[in-house]
């Protein structure tokens, strides 16, 4: 049976006119970095590659992972991931920046048994025209009691994310072939959910536990909820895990659940 094995690329930031001006240059400046961040969803999706090249459609359909970033990645910068304790149904994994810096980590496994899926509950859908007041704790808590607008989404070419590298053919063929969609735009949906109820700049994706259902195809209609988990405050940031459920806008079923880790309000530089 074939095991993940280590590999190594340019890192890409494909979004740096997103709302979440960390993807700037000059806002990421202002808070300390050396420039524009690649987003934590595509650095998740570096993580779980060697998942999507071992165990393909398999891992779209059940795999399960945990991701944590842990430094900037920044665009243009090689990188390289060493995968260790690589098994037939899963992996630890490391990302490498230049100079040898440990700036994300990943643990994913190919369970034998399906996950219980999470049910839709029903929750209103946002419009677009919709006003989002400015994330704050009292914001937040409200939100957590009330609950938060669903995201209709779509994945086609007009998605944000369609890629996690500059170059597309390099992507696993799960994904290039296939077309199924990556982690990237999977846990990507975690962030779009959360940006369309509140709005927030600069904030950062942190980290995810994540669990497929079933592979999501070309040109899927779907449904994002989430609900508010948890609030927090650590060294003057404020921080929300949000728990997301992935479904079907037709069939109700689920796609994906995932809980992020994302800090919504940074301290002020």
């Amino acid at each position: 049976m074939p095991v993940p094995e280590s590999w190594s690329a340019e890192a890409y930031n494909q979004v740096p006119q997103s709302e979440n001006r960390i993807h700037s240059d000059e806002v990421a400046r202002a808070y300390g970095f050396r420039g524009a961040l690649v987003p934590g969803v595509t650095v998740s999706a570096y993580l779980l590659h060697p998942a999507a090249l071992t165990w393909g459609r398999d891992w779209a359909e059940r795999g399960r992972a945990h991701a944590v970033v842990r430094s900037p990645v920044y665009d243009g910068e090689p990188f390289r991931i060493d995968v260790a304790d690589a098994r037939s149904d899963g992996y630890e994994a490391k990302l490498f920046g230049p100079q040898g810096v440990h700036c994300a980590s990943a643990r994913a496994s190919l369970p034998r048994d399906a996950a219980e899926p999470p049910s839709r509950r029903g929750d209103p859908l946002l419009s677009r025209e919709a006003g989002r007041p400015v994330a704050s704790r009292a914001v937040m808590e409200e939100l957590r009691e009330t609950g938060l607008g669903a995201l209709p989404a779509r994945w086609d070419e007009a998605a944000e994310l369609t890629t996690y590298l500059r170059n597309p053919d390099r992507m696993a063929p799960v994904y290039r072939d296939e077309k199924l969609a990556h982690p990237g735009f999977v846990l990507g949906l975690t962030n779009w959910v959360l940006g369309r109820n509140v709005r927030m700049s600069p904030w950062l994706h942190l980290e995810t536990w994540s669990q497929h259902h079933r592979a999501i195809p070309w040109g899927a209609e779907l449904v994002v909820e989430a609900a508010i988990a948890d609030l927090f405050e650590k060294k003057g940031h404020e921080f929300v895990d949000l728990d997301v459920g992935v479904f079907g806008r037709n069939d109700d079923d689920a796609y994906a659940s995932v809980r992020l880790r994302a800090i919504y309000r940074m301290r002020r530089p």
